[in-house]
């Protein structure tokens, strides 16, 4: 046993670790059978989001300055979400995985669930950095999050593709974007309509790729242990072990292309508004039914997934509540590397508005 490495440097700073949360299986999509699922602290009818399930529950209620949570498809952001939390993911590479268990390691983030920005900028300043464990980790110094929170973000171009956000998306979320972006603008940012290039095929392929990869994660113990998986899990790693060697390089091809497209969108704006997903706060009897409708599915990924398989950093940031009263949010996207933009976005919003200081009453 050992700890990984953002445990180890939680504790070299001197933060105090209180424990393991809960999470689905094997970070996908449901909780394991045998698990008892984490509640959502505002409803207990709602969805309390996966995979970080637990980090996103525990910091709502209070019980925790902050947790941590892994992103692969959106498992940072839905908790984040559904519990009324500031979710940071960061770009891939910038927090090392040494000591994460994989899902699909060239999708997996690590990052920090917090009530605040300003926590969220805390942790990532503990966490971030190369580390000779993890290859993959970005080189280079850390900056400093904390330093630069308080400029602002006066004259910052943040883009927004009305059709995009709007397509699908139910009217609370719409509606939380067009106040979002109000808030954003009343700030001092200047709001650039442009088009995010089309993720239906990307957002597919994202299942495909991930699938893969959690087949290599799971080599050693799958299938001469599959009778201790849960079938969420199972079905993904036979997904994988399935694919064939053209549809693995059709989608890593189909992948950079549209990373290019993208990073050629950012030249133009420092960064996206977007929802946090398509409909506002879903039921868990809602949840329990969308993997029937492939459609459904697709959805709730499209404001998730394609970031992470361009590795770019997303804040996703609480903006209100349905009248459930349960919490609702939007995302913002960044450039590669370029938390500290986001997190200065999000504390000047949070300058601004109440909603993340709301605690649900338990």
């Amino acid at each position: 046993k050992f700890d990984g490495t953002v445990v180890k440097r939680f504790a070299q700073a001197g933060a105090v670790l209180l424990g393991k949360l809960q999470q689905t299986e094997g970070a996908f999509a449901d909780h394991h059978p045998d698990i008892e699922v984490p509640v959502n602290p505002w409803n207990s009818k709602h969805w309390s989001g996966a995979s970080s399930s637990g980090s996103g529950v525990a910091t709502a209620a209070g019980l925790c300055y902050g947790s941590l949570g892994t992103d692969t498809g959106g498992s940072i952001r839905f908790p984040s979400a559904a519990n009324g939390n500031t979710g940071l993911k960061p770009t891939w590479g910038r927090v090392p995985r040494y000591g994460v268990f994989e899902l699909a390691g060239s999708l997996d983030h690590v990052g920090p669930m917090t009530r605040s920005a300003q926590d969220a900028a805390a942790i990532l300043s503990v966490i971030a950095g190369q580390d000779k464990n993890d290859p993959t980790a970005v080189p280079g110094p850390v900056p400093n999050y904390m330093a630069d929170l308080d400029r602002g973000i006066r004259g910052l171009r943040i883009g927004i593709d009305s059709k995009f956000n709007s397509k699908g998306v139910d009217a609370t979320m719409k509606q939380t974007v067009k106040d979002a972006a109000k808030v954003l603008k009343d700030l001092g940012a200047e709001l650039v309509p442009v088009t995010f290039p089309s993720c239906d095929q990307i957002v597919d392929e994202w299942g495909t790729l991930c699938a893969i990869e959690t087949a290599v994660a799971h080599a050693a113990t799958y299938p001469k242990q599959k009778a201790k998986y849960g079938p969420a899990l199972a079905g993904l790693i036979e997904a994988g072990r399935s694919v064939s060697a053209m549809e693995v390089q059709r989608a890593n091809t189909n992948r950079q292309e549209f990373n290019g497209r993208v990073a050629t969108l950012f030249e133009n704006i420092d960064m996206l508004l977007i929802p946090a997903q398509y409909m506002a706060s879903p039921t868990k009897k809602q949840m329990a039914t969308l993997g029937e409708d492939a459609n459904a599915l697709a959805m709730m990924l499209r404001f998730t997934a394609p970031f992470d398989y361009t590795g770019s950093p997303t804040i996703t940031l609480p903006s209100g509540f349905t009248k459930a009263g349960t919490p609702v949010a939007f995302q913002l996207v960044g450039r590669h590397l370029q938390e500290d933009v986001l997190l200065r976005a999000g504390h000047a919003y949070q300058q601004v508005t109440d909603w993340h200081k709301a605690h649900p009453k338990i």
